[in-house]
């Protein structure tokens, strides 16, 4: 039976900080599990300090004096992982120059932590589970089966059982990893621990630069305590940080403490409301409807301008007319399309009237107007009617520009702005329109 005094030792010998009767526990299976040679797998969520836990195992073992190597799984890409686990033969693929030696080869004798185990590739997961079976791997690019003694400790923050049922881990690598299972619980579930660890953070950072540390009022402590931490320990090691920088007062009450927590729907340590521009305009009045309204005007054009393109070629005798006989159904809305480029730059908060109107227009088209013939006189009408459209367009940019300026009395700046145009653009359509400021 493992005393408390060894426990503590432990903890002192490893700087893990905290009281609460799950910690000890974890501590307690893993002081048990250390002189043994069996898989562990540690679980937990993000940040809850797991790797702590592998190295305790790894010091008390007898394996001690030899290699100790952390990998997270889910942060080598799935190409690679084969190649950094088990090495690789010259030549083996491309970019291979030269053989290596894989985890499993450099820690025999010792110990490795294979973090993240859930995001390994199903595939490497059978050439792990034979590492275990028999302690038999092959390098990639070669056939000779090698030898290694490494024992073999993995954490995972997600539920594997559930990752078993949906095909994402082998079933049977499930079972001979989880001999000894580990649960290293998260810190809501720790009490009291989340105000000795608060202590430990203020304290450490007051001693790096030297400034007084920072104390919480019991309200504080309290609601410190009730508040859920989904990110753990490292989470709280930022609060503390950051609390510690920014507060004047040492002394910190609930209420300030409250500021410094994110909210539900927050992920910021600080809420933060953005501003509009200086004239009280707000950022968000420029909505995701009338962004995409500007998407559709530009995808309207393109395809109008490719259209034109393609007659222009049929009138040139560029392209083969029977080709666009056969396709002619594809131009029969070009006479209605407006191909000035300037279109482009007009006003977001107007775009949805501007379509209106040409929804409106295409659709009395469509209900009065007959599906035409495409001969030689009518291509001559549509070239007619582009440009009167685009006469009409340029009309209803003049107007758009001149109500901008009214409206901010001139000043180009928050003219363009308002129309969705820059700067310089304005300065040429003020020209070009002659409009007197």
């Amino acid at each position: 039976m493992i005393s408390d005094s060894e426990i503590l030792s432990v903890k002192q010998r490893f700087g893990i900080i905290g009281n609460s009767p799950l910690l000890n526990h974890a501590i307690q299976v893993a002081m048990q599990a250390a002189p043994t040679d069996m898989t562990v797998l540690i679980t937990g969520e993000s940040g809850s300090g797991k790797e702590s836990f592998s190295k305790i195992i790894h010091s008390l073992s007898p394996r001690k004096h030899g290699k100790f190597i952390a990998v997270n799984c889910g942060a080598i890409p799935e190409g690679t992982i084969d190649s950094e686990l088990f090495g690789h033969e010259k030549g083996s693929f491309t970019g291979a120059h030269e053989a290596r030696k894989g985890y499993f080869e450099v820690t025999d004798g010792g110990s490795i932590f294979l973090d993240e185990i859930g995001e390994m590739p199903l595939g490497t997961q059978a050439r792990l589970l034979r590492v275990l079976e028999n302690g038999e791997f092959i390098k990639v690019g070669s056939s000779k089966v090698m030898k290694t003694d490494v024992r073999v400790v993995t954490a995972t923050n997600v539920n594997l059982l559930k990752a078993v049922e949906k095909g994402k881990f082998r079933e049977d690598l499930y079972y001979r990893l989880n001999t000894v299972p580990i649960f290293v619980p998260p810190l809501r579930q720790r009490g009291e621990d989340i105000i000795l660890l608060f202590r430990k953070f203020t304290t450490d950072f007051s001693e790096r630069y030297h400034v007084k540390p920072i104390s919480l009022t019991e309200e504080a402590k309290s609601r410190l305590i009730k508040y859920p931490f989904p990110g753990n320990i490292r989470q709280l090691k930022n609060l503390a940080e950051q609390i510690s920088l920014l507060e004047q007062e040492k002394e910190v009450d609930g209420e300030t403490l409250s500021q410094y927590l994110p909210t539900e729907n927050s992920t910021l340590p600080i809420s933060y409301s953005g501003g509009g521009n200086s004239h009280g305009e707000s950022k968000a009045d420029f909505s995701e409807r009338e962004i995409l309204y500007k998407v559709l005007f530009d995808m309207r054009k393109d395809m109008t301008d490719l259209k034109k393109l393609l007659l222009e070629t049929y009138q040139s005798g560029g392209l083969n007319q029977s080709l666009l006989k056969k396709h002619q159904d594809l131009f029969e809305d070009v006479e209605s399309q407006p191909s000035s480029y300037d279109r482009k730059e007009q006003t977001s908060t107007n775009l949805p009237l501007v379509l209106d109107n040409i929804g409106e227009k295409e659709s009395q088209e469509r209900n009065h107007t007959p599906k035409r013939e495409y001969k030689e006189d009518i291509i001559e009408d549509i070239t007619h009617e582009e440009d009167e459209s685009s006469l009409s367009i340029e009309k209803k940019e003049k107007e758009l520009i001149l109500k901008a300026l009214k409206k901010h009395n001139n000043k180009r700046k928050y003219a363009a702005m308002d129309l969705g145009i820059s700067e310089r653009t304005l300065y040429r359509k003020i020209k070009q329109y002659d409009i007197q400021e």
